[in-house]
């Protein structure tokens, strides 16, 4: 961490009127005060750029972000004839890997006309194991060949689901170590382009010793805050973990939360409803599924809890967000749901009243719009309800669920604030929010620059509270700072 003074002269806060000279010292904000031309100590002209805290990614999964950006990319195709046909097309290229199945990632079956079948992937595979991967992760289309190969026996349409799709999920993750952390190192240095200097990783896996050496290699650039899961609470708690406190000498390693799903996704149609979904062939249950019953999600929580870790619970329908309160409720404990697609409006309230944050990804309500439209009809107005939530004084915090939506905080702010992103109209615009509540919702709640916050910062070429949709997506990062010293510099 910088240790000497620094001062980034010459800028603007969103805001706030006038132009700034932010002083920054021993890793923090020493001082802000009006611009004024020389100065002692080393200074950066800004020449009137923005300057705002650093962004936080508060959903990630950081490692398969980081395979996801080398996987074929199907998530633009229609039907799953169109699926079938970029496989095919890939393969004959020459596009298979050198070893294991060749992996797909991104489709989105849910408003397919047609559905996915193991005969359509063993059609175009020509023999070649072949995985897809849904956008949400909570499915998986698998070929004859790459069902053999991972020891899977899907049904006629090729799928596995939740816990099945989760292992095949694993046994495509089985690479060398020195591969996947110099992928997730050039993540992390892409992810400082877009402003960020923090995630909190949520990769279903043992993640403290994934990122004690990571960071000792050399890949520094962003803090992490690594999730738990209930096959290793014990272990944490044994080990003396909990949620907020460092680990290693960096500085930049934190405990962050215990992850339990208790429902699964809505274009997979497992979120776990009050109502049905419209159509239920080959689904597990019409309403979805509860993967934690009731009374051991309470014993889960309290365990956590009493340990010094607080639960992070993962719930997409209504149904599921209900149990998940209720379970906060009579543990008693603070903590936060994960995804909060569906509520009922005496839900939202619940919200602020218990002390669980909303930990959010707005642009999931841009991807599944459509799917939400459809599998969600006469409920949507209560569906990413965003606006609700803050009024009804929630904390918000916003992720990306990487690599289901890009690691790329602009997106979610746009989302949040435009609730579109192409040139369709504004998609429930009552639940729209402002600017400086979403960069509120993307800083930890900072919002703004103040004396004597960390110099966790990211410099802008445009003003987020006046620029307008594809501005704000796109927003030009100059340089990103972490502790003070750049992780990013364009300027």
């Amino acid at each position: 961490m910088a240790d000497a003074d620094l001062t980034l002269a010459a800028a603007r806060i969103p805001g706030r009127d006038g132009v700034w000279d932010i002083t920054l010292s021993g890793g923090r904000i020493a001082e802000l005060a009006p611009h004024a031309e020389g100065g002692a100590g080393e200074r950066v002209d800004l020449d009137g750029r923005f300057v705002i805290p650093g962004l936080w990614d508060e959903h990630v999964h950081f490692s398969q972000w980081a395979l996801f950006r080398r996987r074929l990319d199907v998530s633009a195709e229609a039907t799953a004839a169109d699926a079938a046909r970029r496989v095919r097309e890939h393969l004959q290229r020459g596009g298979m890997p050198v070893a294991g199945p060749l992996v797909g990632v991104g489709f989105r079956d849910a408003v397919w006309p047609d559905r996915p079948s193991l005969a359509l992937l063993d059609e175009v595979a020509g023999g070649e194991p072949v995985v897809l991967l849904s956008a949400d992760l909570h499915s998986a289309w698998l070929n004859t060949a790459a069902a053999g190969r991972l020891g899977f026996r899907p049904g006629e349409d090729g799928l596995v689901r939740e816990d099945d799709a989760f292992a095949v999920i694993a046994a495509l993750d089985d690479l060398p170590q020195s591969v996947v952390d110099a992928w997730a190192a050039e993540a992390a240095a892409e992810a400082t382009r877009r402003g960020v200097v923090g995630v909190v990783d949520l990769e279903m896996t043992w993640n403290r010793d994934t990122w004690l050496r990571r960071i000792a290699a050399g890949t520094d650039e962003l803090r992490i805050q690594f999730g738990v899961y209930p096959p290793d609470l014990d272990r944490a708690i044994g080990d003396g973990l909990r949620t907020g406190d460092a680990v290693g000498e960096s500085g930049l390693l934190t405990v962050g939360f215990l992850k339990v799903l208790i429902d699964g996704s809505l274009n997979t149609r497992t979120a776990f409803c009050a109502d049905p979904y419209p159509e239920v062939d080959g689904l597990p249950d019409p309403r979805g599924v509860l993967t934690w019953p009731e009374a051991d999600l309470e014993e889960l929580l309290t365990r956590a809890s009493s340990g010094g870790i607080l639960p992070a619970v993962h719930a997409i329908g209504d149904a599921a967000n209900r149990v998940a309160l209720d379970a906060f409720e009579r543990v008693g404990t603070r903590g936060r749901v994960e995804h909060a697609q569906l509520l009922t409006d005496a839900d939202v309230a619940r919200f602020a009243r218990l002390g669980v944050v909303a930990s959010v990804q707005p642009m999931h309500a841009l991807d599944d719009r459509d799917i939400a439209d459809h599998h969600w009809a006469g409920r949507t107005g209560r569906a990413f309800p965003l606006r609700s939530l803050l009024e009804a004084g929630a904390t918000l915090a916003f992720g990306s669920d990487a690599p289901v939506s890009p690691l790329d905080p602009w997106l979610g702010i746009a989302a949040a604030v435009f609730r579109t992103g192409d040139d369709r109209p504004a998609w429930h615009p009552e639940q729209r929010i402002p600017v400086s509540a979403a960069l509120a919702a993307s800083t930890r709640g900072r919002g703004t620059v103040g004396v004597g916050d960390v110099a966790d910062l990211a410099i802008l070429d445009a003003d987020p509270e006046t620029a307008d949709m594809p501005t704000l997506r796109a927003m030009p990062v100059s340089a990103t700072l972490l502790g003070g010293r750049f992780t990013h510099r364009a300027l």
